[in-house]
């Protein structure tokens, strides 16, 4: 039988996400802007909530591109809060609005999204090697940091456990425990 981390359960949605995607460095700048939204809309919620709304919100979000999402009006607002595929909070549902816009001008500055999230590790996925998931930290010092530099730019659900969710999901850090199958990549 194939070790995973604790938490891919036994669900198929779930397993997929640990075993092809969860820890795999990103460089794309709109599936970087994708998992900062949907972090964002899983503060509270379990991630699997997410990932089982995860086409929904790629429909009602326009496929994550960040320039739409960006000139949504009050009208697109009021549609998505009666969208029942998605997360229907007012507040995650605006952020991404906020986010989007955020996104793109940090994306000019910098060139590109992916120039300025992952200086935050020097350019290079950081290795940690936990024995259990309890090891596993729900942030660090560099998530706080994180967080702190993305709240100053105006985007919100950006506390430091979402950063380092986001930090984990998109591989800037490896947190496969070294019993998975997945550590050694």
């Amino acid at each position: 039988m194939t070790q995973r981390c604790g938490w891919a359960s036994d669900d198929p949605l779930y397993i997929a996400y640990h075993d092809e995607e969860w820890g795999v460095p990103v460089h794309d700048d709109q599936t970087l802007f994708e998992f900062l939204l949907l972090e964002g809309a899983q503060a509270g919620l379990s991630w699997i909530t997410i990932l089982k709304k995860r086409e929904n919100y790629r429909q009602a979000f326009d496929h994550f591109d960040p320039r739409s999402i960006a000139d949504y009006d009050e009208s697109r607002v009021q549609e998505l809060l009666a969208n029942a595929g998605i997360v229907r909070n007012q507040l995650k549902i605006r952020s991404a609005i906020t986010n989007a816009k955020a996104f793109l001008d940090t994306q000019q500055e910098y060139g590109s999204f992916d120039r300025f999230i992952w200086q935050f590790v020097d350019g290079e996925p950081k290795i940690n090697a936990w024995n259990s998931l309890k090891d596993v930290p729900a942030s660090t010092p560099t998530s706080d940091a994180m967080s702190k530099e993305l709240k100053r730019r105006g985007f919100k659900f950006v506390g430091s456990t979402i950063c380092y969710a986001y930090m984990q999901a998109t591989g800037m850090v490896n947190d496969h425990t070294t019993d998975c199958f997945r550590y050694p990549d």
